[in-house]
């Protein structure tokens, strides 16, 4: 599919997609929702992390959860049952290599999958194909660059960063949430709308500081203490350092922002009206 998954898939980052799913609930998923006897696709559900609330929201609409992992999918099955889904199948594949026909897909929901992927266009087009004609295509990603917080601190941003340049390294792209309106504009997709979802954090809000600020984006930065220092990126006083000027903003007097982005397009409805890539 691209690229290697920068986050790793031990057990501490499956805890911390389960508490990002939690916190983002509304941010993800909010105003979402499938008619009955709609077939929806979700590409890269992970650990199924998002797909029980999908499922849940639509309950008349079949869902089919597709990843790569053998092992994501294992805890994916696992989460759906005991969320007592009916309307869930569970297919492991590569979104570039989909065992499904044109047309065989009402809708797709896709999140913070694009931003691991070498080559994003190529997975939206492929995600187009195997939708029916007018059918939807909606998409959530992050935007590292987009992160403000106080107190400031130089240490901090720089901790982010080295986040930033690992997944760059790996082939995929932790600023891409700016760009989904046109990444989905070349892959043929038609209406497409964009917006920015902020989640805003301060002191009056201190069970989203807790499962956001700190278990969600800290508890990213942290997990990548390791391969920042095997890289060379930065020391580890250096990053240590940026990881507790971070907890400050998680703080009673802190403040914490990061901005997500949801765009939706739709599949052509007639022959020839996609818009071909530009090479």
């Amino acid at each position: 599919m691209g690229s290697s998954y920068v986050h790793g898939r031990g057990v501490r980052e499956r805890q911390r997609l389960q508490d990002q799913a939690g916190a983002l609930v509304e941010v993800v998923h909010g105003g979402i929702a499938f008619p009955p006897g709609s077939a929806v696709l979700e590409a890269g559900c992970g650990v199924g992390a998002q797909t029980c609330t999908l499922a849940a929201r639509s309950p008349g609409a079949r869902f089919t959860a597709l990843d790569i992992s053998a092992e994501s999918l294992r805890r994916a099955a696992e989460r759906v049952r005991a969320s007592g889904l009916r309307n869930v199948e569970l297919r492991q594949a590569d979104v570039l290599e989909m065992p499904f026909g044109a047309g065989s897909f009402d809708h797709a929901f896709v999140c913070f999958l694009l931003e691991h992927l070498k080559d994003p266009v190529r997975a939206l087009t492929a995600l187009r194909r195997v939708l029916r004609p007018g059918g939807t295509i909606t998409v959530v990603e992050g935007d590292h660059g987009l992160t403000a917080f106080h107190p400031d601190h130089p240490a901090a941003r720089a901790a982010i960063g080295c986040q930033v340049q690992l997944q760059a390294r790996a082939g995929g792209n932790a600023l891409i949430g700016r760009q989904l309106y046109p990444l989905l504009v070349q892959a043929g997709l038609c209406e497409v709308r964009a917006e920015p979802r902020p989640v805003y954090v301060d002191g009056s809000r201190p069970g989203l500081a807790d499962a956001f600020t700190r278990k969600t984006f800290i508890a990213m930065i942290r997990g990548v203490r390791g391969p920042t220092l095997a890289a060379g990126l930065l020391g580890a006083a250096a990053f240590d350092s940026g990881l507790r000027a971070l907890e400050r903003a998680a703080g009673p007097d802190g403040v914490f922002c990061y901005t997500f982005f949801r765009a939706v397009g739709m599949a052509p409805r007639g022959a020839g009206r996609a818009r071909p890539r530009r090479s």
